[in-house]
This record gives structure tokens, sequence and C-alpha cells, in this order.
């Protein structure tokens, strides 16, 4: 696009037009903040940054062929222009010397409308949606290295909180009225409760349309696949809340004598006015192009590497599957991306009456259009019903970004991660593509555990502890460094490192030679991929027609073998895994919940410290060996720790500067294991 003219600029400015010039994607930005970092502080040879917070207003062309896969993008209501609107709250810290700019964004996608990138990889110790102080900022790795961090609202139904960060969208209608559908909530129900909310995890709701429709169906089931028992209709109620963003909306169901703990709940619903989800998608790539191509940007940059965590990481594989990365001029629009966590899912993001809130595990969250094929880069075919597709088959090869795909342990065993590289039938591994790479953080949970230990995390009279603080977050920090230097300068990264079927480090559940340890219980579920069936217009428009989904037979789901102590031996070995006082187990079963002890809780994993000593091995009957005999005194321990993290350092998996952290994280947890275990070594 060329610049303005002079004469132009001079006009718009005596209209008192808001924001500067720009695409018909991006129709202005408003800055309504601009202040400095922390008054000013200097960033290394980078200088001081600045913080810019505002508004980005969108006008999306229905007719181009870039926003086809939006859908009901043809039943939104248009501008004077033809265009649909939509506007996001957003935030970016940039050097505010241009010349020291290096030119890439760090665009991160908010998780729920969060902020998570100066945790993840600045090492800030706390989270804030305004980061103001010291604490929000950390260490300022993402400044050292002269990106400009941006955050863009994407997900419309995100909570109504101060400071998180939305995209709002309008609703599709007919011509001749609203557009009604079936909406479906679900809860796992592990304390007795008056009321549940139609909503996940305190998100905006669909409002039921007619408390009286029959379509309106309450079930209730004893477990994941138990049968159904529908709730008479008299039994239960649509209620609405008398204060906040749903007063007065049908959002919330009672039951008569309350809901009990250890039962799923299931509620399919009638809603109308569908919000046009999708746009989201499109949002993300506009943002990317406006900094890159509009020549007056308010933050400016070459090149872009997109974030996503958990959730916004199935949103960036579903960016990707869906072919969003071209914007509506034909270009490229995100060059780099870091997917954390997204295991082989995609998301509710682009469906008439999608949530974009709900994902799917093992035992919350049921058969959520999530984990759907395909799920491998390389297009693969489906042995029962013979579809052939891959992930970026709808990307032409110039237009496919760099991506690292990361994933902690659990992600294998409760977002099914092992799809990612395997033949549909769990056969065959299957090599990613050369502009990606894949890195198991082996034995970690889905977030980095506390430690030490919360109080009262101790699982009974056994050793292990809920959640489990394997610390991968230095690694994210070094991959995060590389992949931008991949995109920016071409450097090569690490080669990936995952588990296979071919060297025996990628097994099914029942083949994992996990250690048999006394008061420990071993889970022997995984979260599973099922040929799920939404109703004929799911694939072709979008649309659930079966509430809840048929389910069909299940893919294959592997998990990583572990060693002796019973942690990952593939992957990424943190310093924890390569001179371990415990074992980290990526998986936490419901042992002390009211149902189903034997299924996984979400997210977490379980901590199980080492014996101190021979005598407390013998006396607790562990076939794990002391940290006495793995090391003798706690001297040898630590030249263990030394040599560990200077191999992650050469390997490329751990900065330098961070060799001391992991080093000190590593003697802590030590003293710990000998403080609680009352021994001193022998």
């Amino acid at each position: 696009m060329r610049r303005a003219s002079p004469l132009f600029l001079l006009l718009a400015i005596a209209a008192l037009i808001p924001g500067p010039p720009a695409s018909a994607e991006v129709a202005r930005v408003v800055v309504d903040r601009r202040e400095d970092v922390l008054g000013g502080k200097e960033w290394g040879d980078v200088g001081a940054y600045e913080k810019i917070v505002g508004r980005i207003y969108f006008a999306f062309d229905p007719g181009n062929s870039a926003n086809s896969a939006i859908v009901d993008l043809t039943r939104a209501p248009l501008n004077a222009a033809g265009k649909v609107e939509a506007w996001a709250e957003f935030m970016v810290l940039q050097p505010k010397d241009p010349a020291k700019r290096r030119g890439v964004a760090w665009l991160e996608v908010p998780n729920r409308g969060g902020k998570a990138s100066l945790r993840y990889f600045n090492r800030a110790s706390r989270s804030s949606l305004d980061p103001s102080a010291a604490a929000d900022f950390g260490d300022g790795l993402l400044f050292t290295q002269g990106l400009t961090v941006v955050w863009v609202g994407w997900q419309w139904d995100v909570p109504e909180q101060a400071g998180l960060i939305r995209l709002h969208v309008p609703f599709a209608r007919l011509s001749d009225g609203p557009i009604t559908g079936l909406v479906r909530s679900d809860w796992t129900v592990d304390a007795d409760t008056p009321v549940l909310y139609l909503s996940h995890r305190g998100h905006r709701a669909y409002a039921a349309m007619d408390p009286e429709d029959s379509v309106n169906v309450l079930t209730v089931r004893d477990g994941r696949d138990a049968p159904r028992r529908v709730v008479p209709r008299r039994q239960w109620h649509f209620i609405a809340p008398a204060e906040g963003a749903d007063a007065n909306r049908l959002t919330q169901i009672s039951l008569d004598g309350g809901f009990r703990a250890g039962e799923i709940y299931e509620l399919v619903y009638k809603a109308q006015d569908p919000r046009i989800v999708g746009l989201g998608l499109a949002a993300i790539r506009d943002v990317a192009s406006y900094m890159k191509y509009e020549l007056d940007s308010e933050f400016p940059v070459q090149k872009v590497v997109a974030f996503g965590v958990s959730q916004t990481g199935r949103f960036l594989r579903h960016y990707l599957y869906q072919g969003f990365n071209v914007d509506e001029k034909g270009r490229i629009a995100v060059d780099g991306m870091l997917v954390h966590s997204a295991g082989a899912g995609r998301g509710s993001f682009n469906h008439r009456f999608a949530q974009p809130s709900r994902d799917a595990h093992r035992y919350s969250a049921f058969f959520y259009p999530t984990d759907i094929f395909p799920f491998t880069s390389r297009t693969e075919t489906d042995p029962l019903t013979g579809a052939s597709d891959g992930l970026m088959d709808h990307t032409p090869e110039e237009d496919r970004p760099k991506v690292f795909f990361t994933n902690s342990g659990y992600e294998y065993w409760g977002r099914a991660a092992s799809l990612i590289h395997t033949s549909p039938d769990g056969v065959e591994d299957v090599q990613p593509l050369p502009t990606e790479r894949i890195y198991e953080l082996a034995s970690g949970q889905h977030f980095v555990g506390s430690f030490p230990p919360a109080e009262g995390s101790r699982m009974g009279d056994g050793p292990a502890y809920r959640g489990n603080p394997l610390d991968y977050l230095l690694t994210l920090r070094a991959l995060a460094v590389r992949l931008v230097a991949w995109v920016a300068d071409g450097t090569e990264p690490p080669p990936s490192r995952y588990p296979h079927i071919a060297d025996g480090t990628l097994v099914p559940v029942y083949g994992l030679a996990f250690p048999r340890i006394p008061g420990v219980d071993v889970a022997r579920v995984t979260e599973v991929a099922y040929r799920a069936d939404y109703g004929p217009r799911f694939a072709t428009e979008g649309i659930v027609d079966k509430q809840p989904p048929a389910l069909g037979p299940a893919f294959p789901s592997l998990v990583p073998q572990v060693d002796g102590l019973g942690n990952g031996m593939s992957g990424v070995r943190e310093v924890e895994l390569r001179a371990p006082v415990a074992t980290y187990a990526p998986w936490n079963l419901r042992v002390g919940y009211p149902a189903a002890q034997d299924e996984l809780v979400d997210f977490l994993g379980t901590w199980i410290p080492l014996p101190a000593n021979e005598t407390e091995r013998a006396r607790t009957g562990d076939p794990r060996p002391s940290l006495a005999a793995l090391y003798g005194a706690r001297d040898d321990f630590m030249a263990r720790v030394r040599q560990a993290a200077a191999d992650l350092s050469a390997e490329g998996f751990l900065l330098p500067g961070d060799e001391p952290v992991a080093v000190s994280r590593a003697a802590a947890m030590w003293d710990w294991v000998q403080q609680h275990a009352g021994g001193q070594g022998e």
C-alpha cells in the first residue's frame, strides 16, 4: 500500500478521524494511553520501552476469498461500504527509540483475555492485566531482544473483568429474523451446588431463548462414558442473575434439591443470535498484516511471531488449518509461531454458536469439537473413514510460517498430543515438516507447578503430592529466542525432540513401565479423540445439528515411556530429570474426589520425592533408589546439576544466563527433600 499524501493526511486530521490512516482490513487504530515502561528504565542496548493501550477497529470484506471460511460472515450487518465491522482492545510494549527496534513482533494471542508472555518469557514474578510495576516485567528477556510485544483481542466471550482483552463482534441474522440453534453446556460437579452457569469458567453465555421449548433437555450421568438419564423437566429451571453482565438473561439453571457431587450434568438448549466467532481468526491475521505492511502503523515491524498457550495454542492450530495466514490482499501475515501446550487440539473458534472457552479433557468439557481430525501437519488418511487431510493442507507452502509445537508430558495424557506426530492408526511415526519443530517438555504438567508443594497437597499417607513443579519455562525462554532467530535471521533451531513409536519411547498406556511405588496409584487412562458426528452441516457450513454429538471409534492415544524412576525418557529433559530428586509424573488422579478417582485431574501432574537414604527406602518399600545411593553427598549432586545445566545450554535448550537459575532451583529441591524426609544422606 502506498503512503498517503500530505494533503490526505491534512484532510484526515481536519476531519477529526481518530488514529492513523490504515488498510481496509484495519480501519483505524485509536491510542487511549501511551506511557514509558518503569519510568524509562533501560533494557540493555535496546533502551527504554513504551506502553501503548487502545482500540483497533476492523472492516472485513465478506466477498473476499480470504474471509470465505468465516462462518455466518455473509449474515452479518454491513456498514455503508459493505464491510463487517468489529473492534478489539490492544496493548503494545515496544522500544521507544525506533532505531533500536528489531523489527519483529511477539504477538501473543491472549488466553481468555489475559497476558502470559511476561510471566512465561521474562520470568515476571506476577501476572498483571496492566503491567506497570517492576514485578510485572521480570528480567526483560523479550525487551533485551528488541521485540515489539503485542496483545490484541480475538475472543468475544471473555469474562466481564476489567483489563481483559476482548474482540467485540456482531451477531448473525437472517433477512427475515433471528438465527436460532442448539447450544450445549456440561459440568463435572465435585461439590454440591444449587446453581450451574451455562457458560464455561465464568465466560459470557448464550442465554436460553425459550425456557419452555421442548428441545431443552438436562441429563445426568455417573461417569464419562456412562448412559445419560433425562432429568424430568419439572425438576429444573432456567434462572437469570440479578446483576452483572448477564443480569435478567436466562444464563443459569437450578435443580430441585440441588446438583449432587460426583455427577456429570449436561444441558442442551435453544438460543438465538449467534456471534460471528470466526472474526477472531481474521483479527489476528489482520493485526499482523497491519504491523508489517501499513506504512503508518503505530507499531511497525517486518516480521511477526505469534505465541499461543493452551487455549490459544489450539487457536493457532485452528488458524493454520483453516488457511487464515493469507490476508485480504494475498500477503502472508504471521511468519513464525510458538504453539504451546495445545496437544492435538483445535477448538470452538469458528462455528455457529461456538463457545471459544470450551476445551476437552479426560474428565471435563466432554466431546466439544476440539480434538478432531486432522492432527498432523502432513496429509494423512483416516483408515476408517477414508478422509485425507492435514493441518497445513489449506495454507500454500509459500505462506506457511515456521512453527514450534511444544507440549508438556501432560498434553500426551490429557490432550492427545501423540496424534500430532503419529499416523491415525497409531502404528507409525509422522515426521514434522521442514518448517516445523516438535519439542516434548518431558514429564511436565500443563503449567509449571509451585515449589515447595502447597500445604495440603500431599495425597493421602503416601509420598506423592498433587502438582508437579518441574520448571520447563527456562527451556521455553531459550526456544523463544531460537524461534525469533530462525524467523528473523534464518538461524536453524535445535532438532525436534519428542517420543517415537519406532524406538519404543512412545507407547500405549498399558505399556507404561512406571515403578510400583507404595501408596501411589498409576494413571491408566488418557484423553482420546473420537470420530465425532456433529451433524451433516458441520464440516461444510459450521453448523452443529447434533447435540451432543454421536461418537464413533477413538483414535489411538499414546504416551511417553518412562525410565526406572518414572520420569520421561524422551523429549527435552530438564535439569530436574537429568539430576532427579523425585519422580515427575505428568498426570494426576482424582484421588479424594467424590467420584471417578481413577480418572485424570485437569492440567495437573504428580510429584513423588525419592527416599533420602537407604533406611527410609527400606522402611517404605520404595523400589526407586535413594538420594544417598544415587549421589552420595550434596556436593556430588550439585556437580551433576551444574553439568546438566551446561549440557542443556550447549544443546540450545537453556540460555547461558539461565544456568544459575536452574542450578539454584535444583539445590532448593535437594534441600527440601532432605529436610522433609527427615534424613541428611548417608
